[in-house]
């Protein structure tokens, strides 16, 4: 797609955001409802939903109150979240055989003007959509998703939005595909471009402690092909099949992925004499970073790696990436955090890590994806020094690209007639 093309597509969905939550804001103090927080095993995952506040208190400053619903309940995250925005209300609950159990998610409900569906991996909390568009008979929308398939029962939530926008064009070819087209559908990147939050003091300290300098350092993320659910939320009750699938499947390519990346952290590490920091996207990578990234690597070079040794918010990651000359990850979120902190980031994407890798495409950052399958070590190590011997280069790249992914957050465009509230 052209880049003329698409800015103007892009204006047409920020106008009709923006125009929406104009509306909803209007001259009273209107609520929103706000359906994020998908698991605290992955900061990606946690910072989809300061992202997506992020958005909603730049356009609509001091004009709406907010009320949270999340999915799960975590003290850290929760405290985050409030440090950062200390106007937000939250309120848990979950809904059983059809009902709301919690009496402060009901009072939220009967409050709220509008409800607004935060980025995900898909419609996460479906329940909580399909209860609001049966029970409360007002306005809703999604942002920022990926939509992988259509069925019957999604598409009927997808048709009764004010809009949905996915995180990425695959997506939105798929609602297209799928008859899609009564609400407004555009593409909008992953909410977690907005998600600017920091914890200097802790990050400071993890530099101070091991002896890293700003800009003399990189990270680098691991990530099996298929994520092992089952160690991480027992509740999940696989079967021994499916585990004995996803084992297979790990325990086969782990190397091959793993070796491509610690080629570029061998390279980066002799040719600069700088150091590594291998670090966590999610809880259970803190088991895997010796095996697959530390332990194999040469004796000149393993005394220059920093292994993160405890899990992270992404406020603190985020502090850390800013400081490092760039981030290499198998997974997706942690290099959206780098690039929102101004710092270079290569995403390996492996093909199980569904279609949301097609945003990267979308919004300009093709030489920093790497499709594991079809490259080679040499090669991302090639393209990594390219950023350590040209910085300027690298920083008007991810300029570029980042300017895309704000053209919905910043200027009112062309509106497109409609509000949610008329």
């Amino acid at each position: 797609m052209e880049r003329r093309t698409f800015i103007k597509i892009m204006s047409l969905v920020s106008g009709t955001l923006i125009t929406s939550l104009n509306a909803l804001a209007g001259n009273d103090k209107k609520t929103i409802l706000i359906i994020s927080g998908w698991q605290y095993a992955n900061i990606g995952d946690i910072a989809h939903t300061p992202g997506l506040l992020r958005l909603l208190q730049t356009y609509l400053p001091r004009q709406a109150n907010i009320i949270l619903w999340p999915n799960h309940e975590n003290e850290s995250e929760e405290a985050m979240l409030k440090k950062n925005f200390p106007q937000l209300t939250i309120v848990n609950g979950e809904i059983k055989d059809g009902k709301v159990e919690s009496e402060e998610v009901k009072q939220a409900l009967q409050k709220a003007d509008f409800l607004i569906h935060g980025s995900g991996p898909m419609l996460v909390g479906h329940e909580k959509v399909a209860y609001w568009q049966k029970n409360m008979k007002k306005p809703y929308g999604v942002l920022g998703i990926t939509v992988s398939h259509v069925s019957d029962y999604l598409k009927d939530i997808f048709q009764g939005a004010d809009f949905v926008f996915t995180r990425e064009t695959k997506s939105l070819q798929n609602l297209q595909d799928n008859g899609i087209t009564n609400p407004t559908i555009g593409f909008a990147p992953d909410a977690t471009f907005a998600m600017n939050l920091q914890d200097n003091p802790k990050a400071f300290s993890f530099m101070q402690k091991n002896d890293l300098e700003p800009g003399n350092f990189i990270c680098a993320i691991p990530r099996l092909r298929k994520t092992p659910y089952y160690k991480i939320y027992p509740h999940f009750n696989w079967s021994r099949e499916k585990i004995n699938e996803v084992d297979r499947l790990n325990e086969t390519k782990k190397e091959e992925d793993h070796a491509k990346l610690r080629e570029a952290m061998i390279t980066y590490i002799r040719q600069t004499g700088n150091k590594v920091v291998v670090c966590p996207e999610m809880t259970y990578q803190l088991d895997i970073m010796d095996e697959l990234l530390i332990d194999p690597l040469p004796v000149d070079v393993k005394s220059s790696v920093v292994k993160r040794e405890t899990y992270w918010l992404p406020d603190e990651a985020g502090s850390l990436y800013q400081q490092a000359v760039a981030v290499l990850s198998f997974e997706c979120h942690s290099p959206i955090i780098a690039a929102v902190n101004q710092t270079p980031c290569f995403y390996l994407r492996q093909p199980e890590d569904t279609i949301k890798g097609q945003m990267w495409y979308d919004i300009g950052l093709k030489d920093w994806v790497f499709e594991i399958e079809e490259v080679k070590g040499e090669q991302v190590a090639q393209q990594l020094m390219k950023i350590v011997n040209n910085p300027e280069w690298a920083a008007k790249y991810l300029a570029s690209a980042m300017d895309i992914t704000k053209f919905q957050y910043e200027n009112n465009f062309d509106k497109i007639e409609g509000h949610w509230l008329s």
